[in-house]
């Protein structure tokens, strides 16, 4: 991407103080300052004209006053045919990056104004925002306001229907007009920075609905289905009935055409009319190709398509580096629902952290049960990129280790790589992150993850999700909120959804199925069906998980179904910037094979067994049952203040009885649960002592590179228990500890 700035320094049209607050433009002599946002654009359009379109730097002149009625206003820039500044040909308004749409427009009138107050010499009106540029054939005394695809060159009067061209360069066009061929130097499309393309995003998605036509989640997806168009024109020509790639010097379809018309209006609708069916062409062709991107069709007006092509027709969106165009996404797509719908999103270092620990291999197959907009994909994606660099380093220059590369990451992200998303918006969101990011989003579905395989393969088509094949499960699932058993019958076929007896509990009435279970625990359940043997679930959850008594069932099933390789605990602020407070940790856990878990299961049956018959447990409790029943009947210990011609059933009913009979209840009680607590204290000894022991890795991480608010910090612990987590995992996968 050009920088204007830099090139108009170099070329010694203008000079930037060194505390960068004052801008001085040479060929006037004038100083201005350059911390105000317009100034910088103006000054960007000066250079262009000059470095860009010709123009001779004689013939500019800055902040012009322009006489309208009784009030005089000053024009940004003016081009004049003559160095003596009597004929003004070119008036250029400028306008700051973040300029709202409605801005824009105001703006486009406001230099028609000035056109219109100044001689009958002005040709040309150009309003440039940087990420917005309209400009115009004028004619006062034919009252011509013609819509242009861009500027003509110093000494050129025509202009190509359209601007850029596959490879830029020199290229015949037929003129509307004329009807006879004529040569000009077109451009291509531009790679541009993060915070340029974070911008577009953004303001793009701010006229869509600032108007009130669309809400924000409406216009967030009409967005979306543009930005999937623009990368197709980017990569395809459509033409045809197949796909093609798209050649050097063919014109892209995603762009303002302009077409004849017998009056600007008319011309104006023509040329909305073809761009609106360029861009459904595509659209439906990519939806063809692509069945599980979007289903529903744009319903944006010609207009409003006209509206986002102007902000993303110039840049290139394949070729832009893939991280600044995954960070802009993200950061558009983050504050976006972050503001509109309250998603809690996984902060890139806690993703990176997980994603870089695991041992992940282009060969893998790679999980997140509960997406959102794909994060931990596209780190996993990005990871076995890094490794296909390595493995073929000449990928750049050398055509086979090219072929060699892209199918080293490409078919781990076809093939490999899988996304569920409850949400439908969200996950057609993860897809088109992926997309942007390059693919991987083939098997990213919109589904809850909690159902089973067989009722997902049927829902979705997609046969890719099968318990027990997946190599490794990264995943940030909803904290908080609960499945019922009425709502979800699916709950009584998970184990953690039935309510099973404890190993003391001597009046077993057998399973009983939860009324609810929370879905945090659920999904580590999930995970278990879909890993295989001695694969890895990296799973973020509340600190509740491993510290209330009441789930302690849930810490034993882990501890049978999983070997615990790490937990690392995050800040209490880890969440706060997302909207989340609650304190919680990141688990790491390998799946023990089937014939292990039916071992550990078995050895912890044969202690409690043995405690239970050493220890006389449940003769004790029939001992102590007869004794309580005997004291009951024969009322041991009732100072009974009533007269004797009471009978029983009344005195039962007296307030003196029920608190006497609830004292002796609440002793025998009391005798029971000191007893079963003894037990407990002995099967935790013994299952130290008889069952396997192996290390844990335990870490604090108190500051994570962020703080409550999301702002940077200096210091990420994360980056230290990465390097020295993964030394441990890999001295597990070497089975030396």
């Amino acid at each position: 991407m050009i920088n204007w700035i830099q090139q108009g320094v170099h070329q010694k049209l203008i000079h930037i103080s060194s505390d960068g607050s004052t801008i001085t433009y040479i060929n006037q002599g004038k100083s201005r300052n350059f911390n105000n946002p317009e100034e910088k654009v103006q000054a960007e359009a000066f250079i262009r004209l000059v470095l860009e379109f010709g123009y001779p730097v004689e013939n500019i002149k800055q902040f012009v006053s322009v006489t309208m009625g009784s009030e005089k206003k000053e024009a940004d820039l003016i081009v004049y045919e003559d160095a003596s500044h009597t004929k003004p040909a070119i008036i250029v308004e400028a306008k700051k990056q973040e300029v709202t749409q409605a801005e824009f427009d105001q703006a486009v009138n406001q230099c028609f104004s000035y056109a219109n107050a100044l001689a009958g010499t002005v040709k040309y009106i150009w309003v440039y925002s940087t990420l917005l540029s309209e400009i115009y054939r004028f004619n006062k005394e034919k009252n011509v306001k013609e819509a242009l695809t861009d500027l003509p060159h110093f000494g050129s009067d025509t202009v190509a229907p359209y601007t850029f061209v596959k490879g830029g360069g020199k290229h015949e066009y037929l003129d509307p007009k004329t009807g006879k061929k004529v040569t000009q130097e077109f451009k291509d499309i531009k790679q541009v920075a993060e915070d340029e393309l974070t911008r577009r995003f953004k303001q793009a998605h701010d006229a869509l609905w600032a108007g009130g036509q669309l809400n924000p989640s409406e216009a967030f997806d009409e967005l979306d289905k543009l930005i999937f168009c623009k990368i197709w024109d980017e990569r395809y020509n459509l033409s045809g009935a197949e796909k093609k790639r798209r050649k050097k010097g063919e014109v892209y379809d995603f762009q303002v055409i302009t077409v004849p018309g017998k009056d600007e209006a008319d011309s104006v609708k023509k040329t909305n009319q073809a761009l609106a069916d360029r861009i459904k062409h595509i659209y439906q062709k990519g939806k063809d190709f692509d069945k599980e991107v979007f289903k529903d069709d744009i319903r944006l007006s010609n207009e409003r398509i006209r509206t986002i092509v102007n902000y993303l027709q110039e840049i290139n969106l394949s070729e832009t580096d893939l991280d600044s165009k995954g960070r802009a996404f993200e950061t558009f797509m983050g504050s976006f629902f972050r503001g509109e719908f309250g998603q809690y999103f996984t902060p890139r270092p806690i993703v990176k952290f997980i994603v870089d620990v695991l041992p992940i291999k282009n060969t893998s197959r790679v999980l997140d049960t509960s997406c959102g907009s794909g994060g931990f994909l596209l780190h996993a994606l990005d990871k076995v990129r890094k490794h296909a660099n390595e493995e073929y380093p000449e990928f750049e220059t050398d055509k086979h280790d090219y072929q060699a590369w892209h199918e080293y990451w490409h078919d781990f992200a076809e093939k490999n790589l899988y996304g569920i998303e409850i949400n439908e918006q969200i996950a057609r969101t993860a897809k088109m992150n992926m997309i942007i990011h390059d693919d991987g989003h083939t098997n990213v579905i919109s589904s809850d993850g909690l159902l089973n395989e067989a009722t997902i393969e049927k829902n979705t088509g997609n046969k890719g999700f099968k318990y027990g094949s997946f190599d490794f499960i990264i995943t940030n699932p909803p904290f908080g909120s609960a499945v019922k058993l009425t709502e979800q019958a699916y709950l009584k076929t998970y184990n953690l959804g039935n309510n099973e007896p404890g190993w003391l509990d001597v009046k077993n009435s057998g399973v009983k199925n939860r009324d609810s279970q929370s879905t945090e625990v659920l999904f580590i359940e999930q995970a278990y069906n879909f890993l295989n043997e001695g694969g890895y679930l990296a799973v973020v959850i509340p600190d509740g998980i491993l510290t209330n008594s009441s789930l302690q069932y849930v810490r034993d099933q882990i501890e049978d179904w999983y070997r615990i390789v790490a937990v690392i605990s995050m800040p209490q602020t880890a969440f706060s910037a997302t909207g989340a407070g609650v304190k919680s940790s990141v688990l790491f856990l390998k799946k023990y094979s089937q014939a292990h878990t039916e071992d550990l299961k078995q050895r912890k049956l044969n202690i409690q067994n043995n405690l239970k018959t050493q220890n006389a447990y449940e003769e004790q409790l029939k001992v102590w049952d007869k004794e309580k029943a005997s004291i009951i009947k024969k009322m041991e210990g009732f100072d009974n203040p009533y007269d004797d011609d009471m009978t029983l059933t009344e005195l039962k009913k007296t307030e003196e009885y029920k608190v006497w009979k609830a004292e002796i209840d609440a002793e025998y009680r009391e005798k029971i649960n000191e007893l079963k607590e003894k037990l407990e204290d002995l099967y935790l000894q013994n299952k130290q002592n008889e069952l396997p022991d192996y290390p844990i890795f335990m870490a604090i991480a108190e500051d994570i590179g962020y703080d409550a608010i999301g702002k940077q910090t200096q210091v990420n612990e994360l980056e230290l228990i990465s390097t020295e987590l993964a030394k441990f995992i890999q001295e597990i996968e070497n089975e030396k500890i």
